[in-house]
């Protein structure tokens, strides 16, 4: 019963792969303000705008460029697409027969002075005539593992693409930070210096001196690491571009273009856009065939064989000049018992049929999430900003007053202090929420499917 199973399903072995009609693209993106609402569908999709066109900055796009020239996990999924192909050309060869050439000769000696020598030149043609499928379902598969090779390379390049501009933009991050950082630490060293001064004059106590040293040494040592992130960073990039680490040359934060507004697209681009999606699409076609193939174990295998020469040699005697010889044979092979093996594979490839389905599921879902968290991230970094600028201001104003609440003996130095600490805090958080919004469109961009081609 269960091989007649398997022999009805022979309608299935010709079938090529098609998308289920159980995979779910709908609502998959998430609105970023709404807590229950899904985000309408956007025409538009961000994935298909060129990368120049994001990262506008000439430095980040030279080094962009770079990488993809030279970094060696670009340069290796090349190379395994350049295999995919070569392989796909020999399985697309499968269908026609092989031929071979086998010339052989031998030489006779007879009593002590005669001998006879004899020739045969034949050439041999073997075919496996494609009557179920087999070799159809090889190709097809084999046609699917070549998209999967092109679909890692564009997600490489995908990758490759974000992890520059995300390096890039936390170095400048660095480099703001550093900046004021530095801008700090001198203003510190005056106080100091001032507090000193007023201690001499009887106007501070030798407790306020010391705290103000201890901040200007924690300012410092901050600095320090700062600048030690830079230099790592660099390095980190440098690699990322396959060469030795060194300095990078580089724009200013200030600088940098940021989108107005992100386009996300309909969900259903990302079917098409994502590669990663793709490469778990290409992986359940491939399943596909391979239970395809597992079908058609169970049906005969025919294979055609023929030579055809010159010989001068029939049986024990030879014979000049020689003549012409053919013979042809086919045979056909039924496979009747094989110890449950065909079964074996048949449901096993089944059972990975459906598991490269939920993994394809699982794959749109999670590009889902990743467009739904940068949307998300983009709105609140840009909500985060306008408090950031709020808290910048007012803290401004409060070095200010205590300043001025200092001068006239109605406040202490540690006041001043205090609000100095509190605006550099607020300073470097800005610096910091600025770039997560410019991750938030690279991530974004690259959530869907931006930069594989």
């Amino acid at each position: 019963m269960m091989c007649a199973t398997a022999l009805l399903s022979s309608c299935h072995i010709y079938k090529a792969y098609d998308r289920p009609d159980t995979i779910e693209t709908a609502g998959i993106y998430r609105d970023p303000v709404s807590v229950t609402d899904t985000l309408a569908a956007d025409t538009t999709n961000m994935g298909n705008i060129p990368w120049t066109d994001i990262f506008r900055d000439p430095k980040l796009q030279s080094l962009i460029e770079e990488g993809l020239a030279n970094n060696v996990d670009m340069q290796a999924a090349v190379l395994r697409v350049e295999e995919s192909k070569a392989l796909l050309t020999a399985a697309r060869l499968s269908f026609l027969p092989s031929l071979n050439l086998a010339p052989q000769g031998s030489t006779t000696t007879i009593g002590s002075s005669s001998f006879a020598k004899a020739y045969t030149l034949p050439a041999a043609a073997s075919w496996e005539v494609d009557l179920f499928g087999k070799l159809l379902n090889a190709s097809r598969d084999q046609k699917t593992i070549y998209l999967q090779s092109q679909y890692s390379q564009q997600a490489v390049r995908s990758q490759l693409i974000s992890g520059i501009a995300n390096t890039y933009f936390t170095l400048l991050m660095l480099d703001r930070q550093v900046e004021i950082t530095t801008e700090t630490v001198d203003i510190y060293k005056e106080n100091v210096r001032a507090m000193e001064a007023m201690k001499e004059a009887g106007m501070t106590t030798e407790a306020a001196v010391v705290q103000m040293k201890a901040v200007y040494h924690q300012v410092s040592s901050s600095l320090i690491n700062l600048k030690r992130q830079v230099r790592e960073v660099e390095n980190s990039l440098s690699v990322l571009l396959a060469k030795a680490p060194q300095q990078i040359e580089r724009g200013r934060l200030e600088d940098q273009y940021i989108p107005d507004e992100l386009m996300a697209g309909v969900p259903l681009q990302l079917l098409e856009n994502r590669p990663d999606v793709k490469i778990a699409e290409m992986s359940l076609a491939s399943a596909y065939y391979t239970t395809n193939k597992a079908r058609a174990a169970f049906y005969p295998g025919l294979n055609i064989t023929a030579t055809a020469g010159w010989t001068n040699g029939s049986g024990i005697t030879v014979s000049n000049p020689g003549q012409f010889m053919f013979q042809a044979l086919a045979s056909l092979a039924q496979p009747i018992f094989n110890n449950g093996k065909l079964m074996a594979n048949l449901k096993v490839s089944k059972a990975e049929e459906k598991i490269a389905q939920m993994n394809y599921q699982q794959a749109i879902l999670q590009a889902g999430k990743e467009v739904s968290d940068a949307l998300h991230l983009y709105d609140a970094t840009n909500k985060m900003l306008v408090q950031d600028k709020e808290q910048i201001q007012q803290l401004e104003k409060a070095v200010e007053y205590t300043k001025a609440l200092f001068q006239s003996a109605e406040s202490t130095y540690l006041e001043i202090l205090s609000a100095q600490q509190s605006l550099l805090s607020a300073q470097l958080t800005e610096v910091s929420d600025n770039v997560q919004r410019m991750q938030a469109v690279i991530n974004l961009y690259s959530a869907v499917g931006g930069g594989r081609e």
